[in-house]
């Protein structure tokens, strides 16, 4: 290593011969970065240069291997390097995608080192699933804390392919046929069995109806309600943003209903005058609150009166602290629909839940459902039947429980650690947690767009209120979105972030 003047430091490596200018002063990691990046802006670093290992930098420099890798997958998140497992880092092709200009040399085709949870786009997504939006001129995030993903590298492939196996094993030739529009009887079966036991649902497999996730369930119902001459809605303030979409896209008119600690205002419900209402009872999204055992009463009233209840079990499941609440449905079995889902417990691409819906509903929602696309694909009806029926979904689901216990604890630790005016809202449970801000810090807009530019997401509570202006000062962090190799690392990079609040 050689030194210049007190302004700079140029620090010389081997095999490849790199050459960085860094700023003297600067922490080692942000220094290391910001000398790569000139380098490459500046042209001095060609698209194709491959750069040297971690290793071999890091022993140049005289710092911490780990100190090079973070500041290597900071400029992979950012897109200036492009890396493949194995094989080296490169300089990626940044003039080309800035100018349209053709490259000047052409670097592997490549994918990032590390794995980066779905919808990590600028624009935040909604809470269910990744952002399907165009991507933006922003890199995407190299720590995109989703608060509606689940560890999508916890996948159980072996199980759902031995389920897969033993399902087709059994299944006769004319499974493969236009069937009900319910779904497959083995999985309605199952799953009336399972909600029964779990979730302590009122369920019977007829009136069980397989939909291509809970947003997809709901559209079914908010249009039976819309057909049956229902013209309003109560939604949760806040709630997830889908949920303002699809009873949009349904025709009713939209009727805030304020939540609190306690869960959603249920005492309000007769005066909205709402046809029906989405609650989520066991883990409000994003309050995290559950709802107190006399607003459930309530609901499950003011249902019983003439109007229905949507219960949207978000993720129900996942509950840490104790045994999950059960199912609002069970109070009200005739006028309460309940709507559940694999996404949260397994993954939003499977595009698989469930409606356990009131008899007097059946019918219409059978019809809408004929009408669109008759069913959710066999094979994986085949294949979550099995895992349901087999234990494996619920020995999965435990484990997860687990995983999930020690991320939102080890969240709440560096909190107290690194960023103690920051509260953690809601119970222990579920995928995500709300971050009351401090009311003397910046605002959380500031604060997400601070964020991105040390490559993590987060996600404002205002884009959940109906009135975003009216909302109050805080962020959503989902700790089930990060592959559990990435996990450490992206809730190191959190605490920077909120540390520089005070």
């Amino acid at each position: 290593m050689t030194r210049t003047n007190s302004e700079r430091e140029s620090w010389s490596t081997s095999s490849p011969t790199l050459q960085l200018a860094l700023p003297a002063g600067a922490p080692r990691r942000e220094a290391i970065e910001a000398g790569l990046r000139s380098a490459i802006r500046e042209g001095r670093l060609a698209a194709g240069t491959r750069l040297p290992s971690t290793r071999a930098l890091a022993a140049d420099l005289g710092v911490a291997r780990g100190t090079v890798a973070e500041a290597y997958a900071q400029l992979l998140a950012e897109g200036h390097l492009t890396a493949r497992r194995g094989a080296g880092t490169w300089v990626a092709d940044v003039a080309r995608r800035a100018t349209g200009r053709p490259p000047t040399a052409r670097a592997p085709d490549t994918t990032a080192a590390t794995d980066r949870a779905p919808g990590t786009t600028g624009r935040p997504p909604t809470a269910r699933g990744p952002d399907t939006t165009a991507a933006t001129d922003r890199a995407p995030a190299r720590y995109a804390f989703h608060p509606g993903l689940p560890d999508l590298s916890a996948f159980p492939r072996a199980a759902w392919v031995r389920a897969l196996r033993r399902g087709l094993a059994r299944m006769p030739p004319s499974a493969f046929a236009y069937g009900d529009p319910r779904g497959r009887p083995e999985l309605r079966e199952a799953l009336a069995d399972y909600l029964g036991r779990a979730r302590g649902a009122i369920a019977d497999p007829e009136l069980i109806v397989v939909c291509a996730g809970f947003r997809h369930g709901l559209s079914l119902l908010l249009r039976a309600v819309g057909a049956a001459g229902g013209r309003r809605v109560a939604l949760e303030d806040p709630c997830v943003d889908d949920h303002r979409t699809v009873a949009a896209g349904a025709g009713l008119e939209i009727v805030p209903l304020p939540a609190d600690g306690h869960g959603a205002r249920t005492d309000l419900l007769a005066a909205t005058g709402a046809a029906a209402a989405v609650l989520g009872p066991a883990h409000q999204f994003p309050l995290g609150a559950v709802l107190a055992p006399e607003r459930r009463a309530q609901a499950a009233a003011w249902a019983r009166a003439g109007a229905l209840v949507i219960e949207d079990d978000y993720d129900g499941e996942l509950r840490f602290d104790r045994h999950p609440v059960g199912a609002l449905q069970a109070l009200a079995p005739d006028h309460v629909a309940y709507g559940g889902t694999a996404s949260k417990t397994l993954a939003p691409g499977l595009r698989i839940g469930w409606l356990l819906v009131p008899p007097a509903l059946l019918e219409p929602v059978v019809a809408l459902r004929r009408a669109e696309d008759l069913h959710v694909p066999v094979l994986d009806q085949i294949a979550l039947g099995e895992l349901i029926a087999g234990g494996a979904y619920e020995r999965h689901i435990r484990r997860m429980r687990i995983r999930y216990r020690h991320r939102r604890d080890r969240l709440v630790a560096m909190l107290a650690e690194r960023a103690p005016e920051v509260r953690a809202v809601g119970i222990s449970a579920g995928l995500r947690v709300l971050l009351e801000l401090p009311p003397d810090g910046p605002p959380a807009a500031e604060l997400v767009d601070r964020a991105q530019r040390r490559s993590v997401q987060l996600w404002p509570v205002s884009a959940y209120h109906h009135d975003p202006a009216a909302a109050p000062q805080g962020v959503v962090a989902g700790y089930g979105a990060l592959a559990e190799h990435d996990f450490e690392a992206g809730l190191r990079a959190l605490g920077d972030v909120l540390t520089t609040l005070g």
